[in-house]
């Protein structure tokens, strides 16, 4: 096994070379080499990238982000074809663990794709625990769309949904990050209150709370605004289409050309959401942790 030291801008080459054919099976290209530059340039107090490498030459990657005061992200983790099976990507994972744990993160999560099976085994190999497993839905935003129900700004009133919701069990507590597309943390009262702020937290109470949302934000993907939404939480499939609705007029108020929300991937929330018209995402992604509280061996 080699050393693990911070990534530098000149190891680009390098990690385009052994990232170009990640998932050569599947017509999926890897993002690796795009954003490779940009996470290097960005590291700092709250994101480190790491490579792993032999005689000084790149064969791993991975970075880690601090989404908040406790809760750490790791992603991108790659290991050369030629060096798999040499415990390159435990020797990654720990030295940001222990950055992560340096800097008061208590658990540090990632995402797997579902049809990534050497990815899901790396993680387990590498010390973290399966969580939970979720899906995005996306649909056409509709700033006419108008809900049955009555769509209630109240961060207050969706937290207290949320607390008692099966989304929320289903999810371990988990859903998408305010500030990172690709990433899950707790979500609780503050943040709602934060997003409520901005008019981005609502949910849906006649005779009762029925549902609940809130938008993160808007983002550019591939010539396209996405407005994010960090979960979809219903009491049942007649509540996940006025949810879906609101979702859509939301979206269209914002300018978005295709909204996007986080959802349980459970036979009852999926099925829920597609008896909308929504379009489902074609993978489930899987959710691992891991506990940084111990003492670190």
């Amino acid at each position: 096994m080699g050393d693990v030291r911070q990534a530098r801008a000149d190891d680009h080459d390098a990690v385009a070379a052994f990232t170009e054919s990640t998932w050569s099976d599947r017509d999926v290209g890897d993002y690796i080499p795009d954003v490779f530059p940009e996470w290097v340039a960005s590291d700092g107090p709250d994101q480190r990238t790491v490579v792993a490498t032999v005689d000084d030459e790149p064969v791993g990657l991975c970075q880690a982000l601090l989404l908040n005061d406790d809760e750490a992200w790791l992603q991108g983790m790659r290991v050369h074809p030629d060096y798999r099976g040499a415990d390159h990507g435990e020797a990654m994972v720990t030295a940001l663990r222990s950055w992560c744990r340096k800097r008061g993160a208590t658990v540090a999560r990632n995402l797997v794709f579902g049809w990534n099976g050497a990815g899901m085994g790396q993680s387990r190999a590498a010390g973290f625990d399966p969580v939970t497993a979720c899906r995005w839905v996306q649909l056409p935003p509709d700033e006419s769309a108008t809900p049955d129900a009555s769509v209630v700004d109240d961060p207050a009133t969706a937290w207290r949904f949320w607390t008692h919701s099966d989304a929320r069990g289903a999810l371990s507590g988990l859903a998408r990050a305010t500030d990172e597309a690709w990433a899950l943390s707790e979500l609780d009262r503050s943040r709602l209150e934060t997003l409520a702020a901005d008019g981005r937290a609502f949910a849906l109470a006649d005779a009762g709370t029925q549902a609940m949302t809130a938008r993160a934000g808007t983002r550019e993907r591939d010539g396209e605004t996405v407005a994010e939404y960090v979960v979809g939480a219903w009491v049942d499939a007649a509540a996940a289409v006025e949810l879906l609705k609101a979702i859509q007029a939301d979206a269209g108020t914002c300018g978005a050309d295709v909204a996007r929300v986080l959802v349980p991937d459970t036979p009852q929330f999926i099925s829920d959401a597609a008896t909308t018209r929504c379009e489902l995402g074609d993978t489930t992604d899987y959710v691992f942790a891991a506990d940084l509280t111990g003492r670190e061996g």
